[in-house]
């Protein structure tokens, strides 16, 4: 278990943002890659309580995360579990079976770059291209202003959150952040 210290912000071009990132030393540890989320729960109660359990497949490997209550302040905190999963199509069975189904799926594509200190992420999403800054607060706080991040502009929501925002905002009746739901 560990603390996960982030924030996520709008990009607006990803293409400067990928040569800012080179320009800043750090290196792409994952290229473009396709991740499909689903977040499970049992009438409502993990969201109720601001937890979540997710089973992710990123390219093709599967992981099951499980999160804990956020302390949303200038940097959201919250302590994450995960783990490595072999077969996600057999965890989602197990899951249906104990009563949990699935209540929210996204995918997006990411890439993951590092300088050695923390992670900077690239969300390609349905609703439009996010970026996270995962680390110390302190590093996150640097690296956004290297960036030209404002701290105005950090955001603490989840991309359940997100989606839901963006469903209100534009009347959207896709009720999943999904590019077939979202883009046909």
């Amino acid at each position: 278990m560990a603390n996960e210290v982030e924030i996520k912000f709008v990009i607006h071009d990803l293409a400067k943002l990928r040569e800012r990132l080179h320009s800043l030393g750090f290196t792409e540890k994952t290229p473009r890659t396709h991740e499909m989320n689903t977040l499970y729960d049992r009438n409502q109660e993990l969201r109720r309580r601001d937890e979540l359990v997710r089973i992710r497949k990123y390219g093709e490997r599967w992981t099951l995360t499980h999160k804990a209550k956020s302390q949303n302040a200038r940097h959201k905190t919250r302590t994450e579990t995960e783990t490595l999963v072999e077969d996600g199509e057999a965890l989602d069975h197990i899951f249906r079976a104990m009563g949990f189904e699935p209540a929210f799926r996204y995918e997006k594509f990411r890439s993951e770059w590092t300088d050695g200190n923390g992670h900077v992420v690239l969300d390609e999403t349905p609703i439009g291209a996010i970026s996270e800054i995962e680390g110390s607060p302190g590093w996150i706080d640097r690296v956004a202003s290297e960036l030209g991040v404002n701290e105005r502009d950090y955001i603490n929501k989840s991309y359940a959150e997100l989606f839901r925002e963006w469903v209100a905002k534009t009347g959207s009746s896709a009720t999943e952040m999904t590019f077939a739901a979202i883009h046909g």
